[in-house]
């Protein structure tokens, strides 16, 4: 299982602030995360997603007991 901390609108979307979800590649995880609501698909397809603080591309296997941060687009001024 991969650990799943999710941020701000993400969170929102999904309707939680951590999850556990087993996935094999960050597409697999980005696929269970967009079944979970009805925005879901939309921002969590806009989400960077983290492990160990480096960003991780869509092919990236994941690993039982991996920690995935996932964060949407911050706008700043």
């Amino acid at each position: 299982m991969i650990a799943v901390r999710l941020f701000a609108a993400a969170a929102e979307a999904v309707g939680a602030d951590e999850l556990s979800v087993d996935a094999a590649s960050v597409a697999d995880l980005r696929a269970a995360l967009g079944a979970t609501g009805e925005d879901a698909e939309r921002v969590v397809g806009q989400c960077a997603m983290l492990r160990g603080g480096d960003r991780l591309d869509d092919s990236a296997e994941l690993a039982s007991g991996d920690v995935v941060d996932v964060l949407p687009p911050f706008a700043g001024g």
